[in-house]
């Protein structure tokens, strides 16, 4: 499990939840139904949102260095996420 992914998703839950609300809310949608189901769908893309935005700052960052120590740029595969 990648560790910084679990960190991130206590910054996308609460964004992609609240804005998906107020996107129903902004429709004009007041009854509950709509309200728990975008609240829902929030939810649902909370990790798969946080996982890659973890793996896209592991990707742009020059001195991420892999478990065994080695920079990045020597390895061969460059998309190499041993913790995950």
């Amino acid at each position: 499990m990648d560790r910084l992914s679990i960190v991130l998703i206590l910054i996308t839950g609460p964004v992609l939840v609240g804005g998906l609300v107020i996107i129903v809310l902004g429709m004009g949608y007041y009854d509950w139904p709509p309200i728990v189901l975008a609240a829902a769908l929030g939810l649902v893309l909370t990790w798969p949102a946080a996982y890659a935005i973890s793996r896209w700052i592991k990707l742009k960052d020059p001195d991420w260095r892999l478990r065994g120590g080695a920079r990045k740029g020597t390895e061969k595969r460059q998309d190499d996420f041993p913790e995950t």
